[in-house]
């Protein structure tokens, strides 16, 4: 597993800084295309994808990511182990220049996320998850990245410190506030005298939860698998659940179907 690790944190540096690249280059030309199910694809999402591969595939584990190729269940289900990866978490974020996107990266074993790695190439802050525990660092995106020792050495286990605070916090999507949620914040509001509501993009808002900066992370619209291993192997290692509302069972894997059911992220 510290193999592993050391693999995933490099691999989401590299794809990282690929990342920044394109998204700090002056014609800012993204090469914006659209899947079919209209969400954007740029050119970094696709220069991410190929980095992660370039340090996966030696591990000779199979990898799920959003812009590989997407084998059936019938082949799938007899992967005891995978990777599930989202080279660029927060296309939609990207494009808006806004820095709130990640790179996301998880260790998967019949059907839990047992390590998750999350990069912020926009600010450095790194998360990741192993064994059980969680932590958190800041690696800027720059090369030579410091050594993957040095890494672990400076990072502080989650979830932090903090001072003591009045406010239920809740964070949501920035790009998919609903009804529903809407229904949840108020009657969070209900329950506790004072809710602040906190918008972010991509994982970071799980990552916020686990790090004791929010309480709650309500999604309820769609997501697929590879927006939330990652995250969900490092709020189950800060002592976060990330259950079904509708059953309060924890998140499953690699299902036949790759499209995760409405979920909530608690501390």
């Amino acid at each position: 597993m510290e193999a592993y690790l050391k693999t995933a944190i490099c691999a989401s540096l590299d794809a990282g800084r690929d990342i920044m690249d394109i998204y700090e280059a002056p014609a800012q030309d993204f090469g914006i295309e659209r899947k079919a199910d209209n969400s954007p694809l740029t050119l970094a999402d696709k220069a991410a994808h190929r980095r992660i591969m370039q340090h996966l595939e030696p591990l000779r584990l199979p990898i799920l990511s959003e812009e590989g190729q997407h084998l059936p269940f019938a082949t799938r289900s007899r992967w005891n182990a995978l990777w599930i990866v989202d080279p660029l978490d927060g296309t939609k974020e990207f494009i808006k220049k806004n820095g709130e996107f990640t790179v996301n990266i998880a260790l998967v074993r019949e059907g839990k996320p047992l390590l998750g790695v999350v990069y912020v190439p926009a600010n450095g802050d790194l998360y990741y998850a192993s064994l059980g525990a969680a932590y958190k660092t800041s690696v800027p995106c720059r090369r030579p990245f410091p050594p993957v020792e040095d890494i672990l050495a400076a990072a502080q286990p989650l979830p932090l410190a903090n001072e003591a605070r009045k406010a239920f916090v809740i964070v949501a999507s920035r790009s998919h506030m609903n009804a529903e949620t809407e229904a949840y914040v108020a009657q969070q509001r209900k329950t506790h005298s004072e809710v602040v509501l906190v918008s972010s993009g991509s994982s970071i808002k799980i990552c916020l939860v686990a790090e004791g900066r929010a309480d709650a992370y309500p999604r309820f619209a769609p997501t697929m698998e590879w927006d939330t291993a990652a995250g969900d192997a490092i709020a189950r290692a800060a002592g976060c659940c990330v259950i079904d509302p509708q059953t309060g069972r924890p998140l499953r894997y690699n299902k036949e179907d790759l499209l995760n059911p409405w979920f909530l992220v608690r501390r």
